[in-house]
């Protein structure tokens, strides 16, 4: 069975964002030190949450304006190697990179990202998974706020059952976003999976 590679499989703005949801207005770094500076325990509470950040403008790519810069996506499996998507080259090349997944078994989704410049708020990772053109799964996880950092961060989702049984078995095509609060879309890709009865 091949992938469904013809079919515009795309993440909708209904499918990220909650139309009664109003996220707080952008702030820079320095507009955040600066709020309330006489609260101890606040001024405390954010030198920790941004650590470096506060000193200086991290800025890991000069040539790269975004915020966030999503470097991979893996499948993690408990007590087999890492599955991994590279997200930093060609993005239409990643649907022939053919994840297996065994029928039944519980993996997660690990996204490994850089932050830059400024502290983005928000976070979140969306992705809707078809099987023969047809939406069957759709996920939405709050990644969170996140400081700019020279090393790079991740978020782990929770455990999923893949699917199991005759029927289940096949390809998938999975359509991820990664956006936050203000509607900017970091990255968008897809990428293809096939449930087999057993790893090979």
């Amino acid at each position: 069975m091949s992938a469904d590679s013809h079919t515009d499989h795309t993440i909708q703005d209904e499918d990220i964002h909650d139309s009664t949801y109003q996220p707080p207005p952008e702030k820079t770094i320095e507009e955040i030190m600066s709020v309330d500076k006489e609260d101890e325990s606040l001024r405390r509470y954010k030198e920790a949450l941004l650590g470096a950040a506060q000193a200086e403008k991290i800025i890991v790519d000069a040539n790269d304006q975004r915020k966030v810069i999503v470097k991979k996506l893996a499948l993690v499996v408990e007590g087999r190697d890492d599955m991994e998507l590279d997200l930093t080259g060609d993005l239409s090349q990643l649907k022939k990179q053919v994840f297996v997944i065994k029928e039944g078994v519980h993996y997660k989704v690990r996204i490994d990202f850089i932050v830059q410049r400024e502290i983005v708020h928000g976070l979140k990772y969306v992705q809707k998974t078809y099987r023969l053109g047809v939406p069957v799964d759709k996920m939405t996880h709050m990644v969170g706020s996140y400081p700019p950092k020279k090393e790079i961060q991740f978020y782990l989702t929770p455990s999923e059952e893949a699917p199991s049984g005759m029927m289940a078995r096949g390809t998938y095509s999975v359509a991820s976003l990664f956006t936050d609060d203000d509607k900017h879309i970091h990255l968008k890709w897809d990428w293809t999976f096939e449930i087999k009865k057993d790893w090979e």
